[in-house]
């Protein structure tokens, strides 16, 4: 039987794609209308370089006209004939529907396909093996949704821009490099390293901002809520037993602030929101998003992180596109969209320009005064040697300056937030712990008895 690659919308505008066995094009339009859908386009899927193993897989795999469902990435249409589930399994499945698609999923699944492609798998047979070993459902559906489109001819890069929610881009334009070049293999294991340091990145920043986060946070918490409940006991106690001891003046003028902000909340909130609306919309316009991207990388402690991080992956995918044959201005072309930095774009289109003028593409980055002067040196060198073995002994330097300002990161950053914490405490032994003193030395007794 026919199989149809749909593309359609819901009752709520979700638009989905998906495969339909149906015996023709009006058979199945009439199908998909029937499901609560509205047709985009439905296309037959045409298979091609099948091997035997992959046909029998594709007639295990397949489902009667009375079976055909509709799998959504956020929802399912079933037929009316599907099978009742257990209420166990009904809450099984809700549970897996709920499960979001992580960087850990999309690790495996470029892990298992480079893989099968090095033992010689094509496209299809790879895509149905990963997809059989897949846990998570949403992925699962978006990757059948990749092989349908395999299967009917488009390169797998195309469906993965239409995911751009959950495929990073730099990662796309790997997949996309590798397969017009011919080296997808090669890809993939490019690919594959730059999850893995992603990944290894990213745990590294989690494990030095939150636990100074949740610290900072935890003293805060504790101060406004000793003051909102302590210092009105403290009061109530002096008053109960006649003193006319007071609480140090410190502690009466910040209990009085905690109290104005707690009742005039309805006009702090208003003006708060207003203030960050204001914030938001300047940092829409053009001269706001810029100046905001800069301070991003001229910011203290993590500005040169960001940057370095920005530069080092589009060195990278440079690189991969140098690897696969593009001059250095195409390169750099299809390098660009993999940085969102409005400052980074600015320096990238400045050197485009450079290159068809008959000028060096390395000034723009040398003159904006955020790379390195070693970085641009390295640059220089390669453009008189071999461009791209230099490209790849830069990215070692660049992935040791970044290991280093993280290391720098983690002994400047616990001292910072030591210091803040510091002063927090100060105000809080002065403000809710020398009354407590006070009251525990029994001063106020004296004066309650006129001593």
């Amino acid at each position: 039987m026919p199989t149809f690659r749909v593309k359609a919308k819901t009752a709520q505008g979700k638009i989905i794609v998906t495969k339909v066995n149906d015996a023709n094009k009006s058979s199945c339009i009439k199908k998909v209308k029937r499901n609560g859908l509205t047709p985009i386009a439905v296309n037959p899927i045409i298979s091609f370089n099948v091997t035997p193993s992959v046909a029998k897989m594709k007639r295990k795999n397949s489902k009667s006209q009375e079976q055909d469902r509709f799998d959504l990435v956020n929802a399912k249409v079933l037929s009316k004939s599907q099978t009742r589930f257990t209420f166990i399994d009904k809450v099984n499945q809700f549970l897996r529907s709920t499960e979001k698609i992580s960087s850990r999923d999309i690790r495996v699944f470029t892990q298992n396909f480079y893989l099968l492609k090095k033992a010689n798998f094509n496209n299809i047979h790879a895509l149905q093996t990963v997809i059989e070993t897949t846990e998570n459902p949403k992925f699962k559906i978006i990757l059948e949704d990749i092989l349908a489109g395999v299967e009917s001819g488009e390169f797998m890069y195309t469906t993965m821009e239409y995911y751009s929610t959950v495929f990073p881009y730099i990662y796309i334009n790997m997949i996309k490099v590798g397969e017009l070049s011919g080296s997808l293999e090669q890809s993939l294991e490019q690919a594959v390293t730059y999850l893995d340091g992603s990944d290894a990145l990213t745990k590294k920043l989690k494990k030095i901002l939150l636990p100074n986060i949740a610290m900072f946070v935890g003293i805060m918490v504790m101060l406004i809520v000793a003051v909102i409940v302590g210092v009105p006991l403290l009061q109530g106690l002096f008053a109960s037993i006649g003193s006319d001891e007071e609480l140090p003046e410190i502690t009466l003028k910040f209990a009085d602030f905690v109290e104005k902000v707690r009742s005039l909340w309805y006009i702090e909130l208003p003006i708060l929101g207003g203030f960050f609306a204001l914030f938001w919309m300047w940092k829409k316009t053009p001269r706001g998003h810029y100046r905001w991207d800069y301070f991003k990388y001229t910011m203290p402690v993590f500005g040169k992180l960001i940057y370095s991080l920005d530069f080092t992956r589009l060195m990278r995918n440079i690189l991969l596109n140098l690897q696969n044959g593009m001059r250095i201005q195409d390169s750099m072309e299809v390098s660009k969209n993999v940085c969102k930095n409005t400052v980074m774009l600015s320096i990238i289109e400045t050197s485009i320009n450079n290159i068809f003028t008959g000028q060096s593409w390395i000034t723009p980055f040398e003159d904006s005064g955020l790379t390195s002067a070693m970085a641009t040196e390295m640059l220089k060198i390669g453009m008189q040697t071999d461009l791209a073995e230099m490209i790849d002994k830069l990215l070692e330097y660049m992935q040791a300056d970044i290991d280093n300002t993280l290391e720098k990161i983690v002994k400047v950053l616990p001292e910072i937030s030591y210091a803040v914490v510091g002063v927090v405490l100060i105000f809080f032994v002065l403000v809710v712990l020398v009354p407590c003193i006070n009251v525990y030395m029994g001063g106020f007794m004296f004066s309650a008895y006129g001593l």
